[in-house]
């Protein structure tokens, strides 16, 4: 078997499409089902192993719930604090700082856990994330 895509429902486009973007992912496609009132939009990395599903329902008004089956969406990045620094001046919530130089959490626009993990092995310890507190649940 092969692992096709992972889905996630949004609710702003261009706030999502902003934040997966930086991650590295670039959208390859997108459809709209007027008739189902609905947007689905694939985003791929460089490596193309696997795709990203954003559902967007045009008439969803109310914020999402995550379900307890749910864990997280990993990603590896050059620079962990420079990514979350970046994510971080954004608007995004840090959930777990990158403390250990190696992993961090942050949350998508719509709340979802997004872990992110220093390629190569940990950096040495920044005294800025050293102390930021933890927000929230990853």
């Amino acid at each position: 078997m092969q692992l096709l895509h992972l889905m996630i429902r949004v609710k702003d486009v261009d706030k999502s499409l902003s934040f997966f973007e930086y991650l590295g992912l670039k959208e390859t496609r997108r459809f709209d089902y007027a008739a189902g009132r609905f947007t689905l939009i694939y985003l791929k990395d460089n490596y193309g192993a696997c795709e990203l599903e954003l559902t967007h329902n045009w008439d969803q008004t109310d914020d999402y719930s995550i379900g307890n089956n749910f864990g997280h969406i990993a990603f590896a990045v050059e620079n962990i604090y420079e990514s979350c620094k970046k994510l971080q001046n954004e608007g995004a919530i840090i959930s777990l700082p990158p403390r250990d130089g190696a992993m961090a959490f942050v949350k998508s626009p719509d709340g979802i856990s997004i872990e992110l993990l220093q390629k190569g092995g940990a950096l040495v310890p920044d005294s800025y994330w050293q102390n930021q507190p933890n927000i929230g649940t990853w």
